[in-house]
């Protein structure tokens, strides 16, 4: 249509964008965007600001940057917002000191950031270079002009708190009124601080900020109760954050989750006491508060004491009020614990629930193989596939894959193509997922090159198709993969 002389319409070009975004054909988007500049309609900054952000959070800074320099050629202004998407991705990157002169580079032009950029900037420097110099780089944002805001502050106090100097963010947090922008703490700030406190078991400090929380801004909320349960439960004060629940029900401003539940659950499970376990499982029901992973989990706690008859006991009282199959509930169970890095209770559960009539499939024995690799286990992981067959289990491709995945993820991408290898000479054909997969791992090990290189020949041999090279290319800066292959 273009290429007719036909002018793209605005808002049929801006939804294909969306689209094209939410199906992650990133490079289309792009490529529609520049269409629209070119053809002489301008899009709407939503539009230009979601592909950004989109780009990078796909990790695509390079392209996003790009696409922002092409876009100012062509006189279309960029706003703060969008500038703070590529800030992030940069941050996210690990790149701070780029994110750093990519700031001072836009003040130059005359853009003004805003406190969202700043508590980017802080959080990053936090993470990557501890409290300290986040703390010098907020003095050096206040010095030169910067306007930072309490969210800014609330990534400070975070950072003390988690670097264990709680009297410092304190201090602080006493401050903030004080300083020169008039800040007052909100229910963030508060919950901050007192997430500290009672996990140091600081109660009656605890209970004195809890006293303060009033008011709009500062109000209690389901997040500071839970802190409040969670705590008290990991101190082994089970009956207090009972009191608690039951307090939050009778008042019937929040509804108490699952959530609530599981930090009582796994501090009763560490001190094996099942009819209490069973008690509070029948509240939650009565309370309609469904089990969530974070459940099937704090229940596992049991096989830790050696319990795991009777943790696998509650189990099956939980699948006789679930609407699912037992097939699916169990397999669900396996990979709820396999996720949370719980491998060893899922195979105790496994075993019996194989004594239950319960067949594991692929995707169990799927899981079981990632939970291993997320655990470092490599070798028990690659000797599933011997005890699979042991057990009269033919595995699959997807449990091929999901051991490739487990070995690039912990950067043993030789021995994911030794597995690979050996899926070839037991006769499997890999798939797409298996070279895509392969070809990231590289890429993890800093072997741009080498990936791109076998990404040429994979899309040569067409077991990779066009859609994944362009993924692929976008999200890791392969640059020049596709002029290569057109």
């Amino acid at each position: 249509m273009v290429g007719k002389g036909h002018k793209p319409d605005v808002a049929n070009a801006t939804q294909l964008l969306y689209d094209l975004c939410k199906s992650n054909k990133l490079r289309k988007a792009t490529r529609v965007m520049e269409m629209m500049v070119k053809s002489g309609n301008i899009p709407d900054a939503a539009s230009y600001t979601f592909l950004v952000n989109h780009l990078c959070k796909r990790g695509n800074v390079g392209h996003a940057m790009q696409l922002v320099e092409k876009m100012e050629e062509y006189g279309y202004p960029t706003s703060t917002v969008t500038y703070n998407s590529l800030v992030r991705g940069l941050c996210i990157c690990g790149n701070l000191n780029k994110s750093l002169q990519f700031i001072e580079r836009l003040m130059k032009k005359g853009l003004v950031p805003n406190a969202y950029t700043y508590s980017i900037l802080l959080e990053a420097a936090y993470k990557e270079r501890g409290v300290d110099e986040a703390r010098r780089l907020l003095d050096d944002v206040i010095a030169k002009g910067g306007k930072p805001n309490l969210v800014s502050y609330n990534v400070i106090l975070t950072g003390l708190c988690n670097e264990g100097r709680v009297e410092e963010a304190m201090q602080l947090f006493r401050e903030l009124p004080k300083k020169g922008f008039n800040f007052n703490p909100n229910v963030v700030s508060y919950n901050i601080l007192l997430r500290s406190l009672c996990y140091e078991g600081r109660w009656e400090e605890a209970n004195e900020l809890l006293a303060e929380m009033v008011g709009d801004e500062r109000a209690p909320s389901i997040v500071t109760y839970n802190i409040l349960i969670g705590s008290l439960a990991t101190h082994g004060r089970t009956d207090q954050a009972l009191e608690v629940l039951d307090e939050l029900f009778r008042d019937g401003q929040f509804n108490p989750n699952a959530a609530s539940f599981n930090p009582i659950l796994a501090r009763l499970c560490k001190e094996r006491k099942v009819d209490a376990v069973v008690k509070c499982l029948d509240q939650m029901a009565y309370r309609n508060c469904s089990p969530n992973e974070g459940t099937y989990n704090a229940i596992a706690v049991l096989c830790e004491e050696g319990m795991v008859q009777e943790a696998f006991a509650i189990i099956q009282s939980l699948r006789s009020k679930q609407d699912s199959s037992i097939h699916d509930f169990y397999r669900n169970v396996v990979s709820s614990l396999c996720r949370k890095g719980n491998t060893y209770p899922a195979f105790q559960f496994l075993y019996e629930m194989t004594l239950c009539g319960f067949t594991p499939d692929s995707y169990t024995y799927s899981s079981l193989i990632r939970g291993l690799c997320l655990e470092k286990m490599l070798g028990p992981a690659m000797d599933m596939f011997r005890v699979m067959e042991e057990n009269g289990y033919k595995p699959d491709v997807d449990n091929y894959n999901a051991l490739v995945l487990g070995l690039c993820k912990c950067r043993r991408t030789e021995l994911s193509l030794e597995v690979f290898e050996m899926m070839i000479e037991k006769g499997y054909m890999p798939n797409e997922t298996t070279y895509t997969i392969l070809v990231e791992g590289i890429i993890h090990e800093d072997e741009k090159e080498l990936a791109e290189e076998v990404l040429k020949e994979l899309h040569l041999r067409r077991v990779v198709s066009r859609n994944t090279v362009e993924r692929l290319t976008m999200q890791h800066d392969l640059e020049d993969i596709l002029t290569v292959i057109v």
